[in-house]
């Protein structure tokens, strides 16, 4: 069973139960040994440095749902009254949400804060040699922690950009209310910069290998290229220079060797951890975690009982939450908007070989990565096809959205409206990002999660590069990635400028964002980042009112838990 990392060494303890509270940030601790009596030897100093590690793995799908269900890319309509949840997916989709609304990122992330910060606490009581560590070894695991901790500072920027400062479980330490996102930037900015020369850097160049799930110099380095890259949208401050000075830095091997995987789907395949496109991974094994294989996220973007077309009874069934949303109407005409209509994004490169549709071939390999038209396997000698869960009748996946109900391709339904109200089983192209194989192959559901891939940075350097003009260094870089995923012969027709024809614009870079890095959880950031999430148009969406939806509202719950929070810009008035 692949599972070769530290992190291992913690998977059975018991995972200590941390409770939030904006009105004081010291966390309650139920079913713990108490400091004193809990550090004994090195391997307790191990235990509780990725203690925090095992509740971010959890934490993605929080942030899978605020960035990917609320932009153009993902969606959840009501399927024959499945997945209609009072509305909920609908406000998300339409930007309507309320502090009603259970919007968990902010707890997700401070739960994961408050770990980091009971353990770095600990840690500054404790004397390395007491445990045979020496003050480097010693340094470098409160670095696993404080980078850990900038990520989840990093997500909070992103989603609520006025958020508390919490940096000890002594809450006399943090800040009672909000700080300006320029106090968070700067914290976050200066934790990774000297964690950089505390942390380990990668060896060889057969993956993370034994070192999956481990912060390393590569990985703090990247968190910077995020943070620099979304500068000028969180706190008003371009700061593209210094995201290209660690993007190039990365990419030149100056903390480790990387490069970009021959094969599309090697960075999410089942033994992903000996890719070296992979910077960081959170570990997961079919008997131990694996979270992006739960509700949530990649378990809920695939048919209602696909298991039979994959092969995977024995590994239970889906629950189609969500689906891409549709390039046609109802009639099958192409809609015109800018943003949205994944498919159709994909189809512009046709020969793609992420287009192909998704089909396990057995030995734990795959192809294709989209599930469309019908579903067909082999049962008792006879070909059937995937039937929809409401009216048994065989599903015809479209890229539409409507009350198809079984009618035959290429026909129209009596229904002719197309909006998060009105879908079936039938409706929206699903996806395996992950390879979800059958039962018998040893790999089934054994990928680790790769939260940041070389690609990411290939890409963040291009943005930088565009946005200074230079267009044709933009495209270079990201034909790099590109080029994997076409046939040589299309080169000269896929390629950007000056590599081959294709022209990079600002639409298209957007677009380019989206092939690579889709249902990665990170679209809403993107969108952001380029203006566009507030004012962009896409299947069943019109632009916002104006640009407080950038960010979310904090829950009312949780402003009813500190009088010194103050309701995000915008939602005033539905606060307390």
């Amino acid at each position: 069973m692949k599972y070769k990392n530290i992190i291992s060494y913690v998977g059975g303890i018991l995972l200590s139960t941390v409770a939030f509270s904006c009105t004081d940030l010291t966390e309650n601790v139920y079913d713990q040994i108490v400091t004193e009596n809990y550090y004994n030897t090195k391997d307790d100093v191990i235990r509780a440095t990725f203690r925090p590690f095992e509740h971010a793995f959890w934490s993605i799908g929080t942030r899978f749902t605020i960035n990917e269900e609320t932009t153009d890319q993902l969606g959840t309509w009501n399927r024959d009254g499945w997945w209609v949840d009072g509305q909920v997916w609908q406000r998300y989709h339409y930007h309507t949400w309320t502090i009603e609304d259970d919007i968990s990122e902010w707890d997700a992330c401070f739960t994961g804060i408050m770990q980091s910060c009971s353990v770095l606490d600990d840690f500054k009581e404790l004397d390395p040699e007491r445990f045979k560590m020496s003050q480097e070894e010693f340094d470098a695991f409160s670095a696993q922690i404080r980078t850990l901790r900038a990520w989840f500072y990093i997500r909070l920027l992103d989603a609520y950009r006025n958020i508390p400062l919490a940096i000890s479980k002594d809450a006399s330490l943090n800040s009672q209310g909000q700080v300006s996102p320029e106090v968070i930037f700067n914290f976050i900015e200066t934790e990774l910069t000297e964690s950089i020369n505390l942390l380990p850097q990668k060896q060889g160049s057969n993956g993370n290998g034994g070192n999956q799930g481990q912060w390393n110099q590569a990985g703090a380095a990247a968190l910077l290229v995020r943070l620099y890259l979304n500068a000028e949208k969180w706190i008003g401050k371009p700061m593209y220079d210094e995201c290209a000075n660690y993007a190039q830095k990365i990419i030149n091997g100056d903390y480790g060797f990387y490069e970009i995987a021959s094969r599309w789907d090697a960075p999410y395949d089942w033994n992903n951890e000996t890719c070296n496109e992979v910077i960081f991974g959170f570990p997961g094994s079919y008997g131990r975690s694996h979270w992006h294989y739960e509700t949530d996220v990649y378990r809920w973007c695939l048919p209602a009982n696909a298991q039979y077309y994959l092969g995977t009874i024995k590994q239970g069934g889906f629950n189609p939450k969500y689906a891409l949303q549709p390039s046609h109407d109802i009639e099958g005409n192409l809609y015109n908007f800018t943003l949205g209509m994944p498919a159709h994004k994909f189809q512009k490169y046709p020969e793609d070989c992420r287009l192909k549709k998704y089909r396990n071939l057995g030995n734990n390999t795959r192809e294709g990565m989209f599930l469309y038209g019908y579903l067909e396997y082999e049962e008792g000698g006879k070909t059937k096809k995937v039937t929809s869960p409401s009216n048994g009748l065989p599903l015809y996946i479209r890229d539409q959205v409507g009350v198809f109900h079984g009618i035959a391709p290429g026909e129209i339904p009596e229904n002719k409206v197309s909006d998060m109200k009105n879908g079936d089983h039938n409706s929206g192209w699903h996806f395996a990002k992950y390879p979800f194989y059958k039962d018998e192959d040893e790999g089934k559901q054994e990928a680790d999660y790769s939260e940041i891939r070389l690609a990411e940075i290939y890409y963040s350097l291009a943005e930088c590069k565009f946005r200074s003009g230079d267009t044709e260094g933009a495209g270079r870089l990201l034909n790099q990635v590109r080029k994997r995923y076409y046939p040589t012969e299309k080169y000269q027709e896929y390629l950007y400028a000056p590599e081959g024809n294709a022209q990079l614009t600002e639409n298209e870079l957007i677009d380019e964002w989206g092939r690579e890095f889709f249902a990665e959880g990170r679209r809403r950031t993107d969108l952001c980042r380029w203006n566009k999430f507030t004012t962009g148009t896409w299947w069943d969406k019109q632009p916002d009112a104006d640009n407080h939806t950038d960010i979310f509202p904090i829950k009312r719950t949780t402003l009813g838990s500190n009088p010194h929070l103050e309701q995000n810009p915008g939602y005033d008035d539905i606060s307390r």
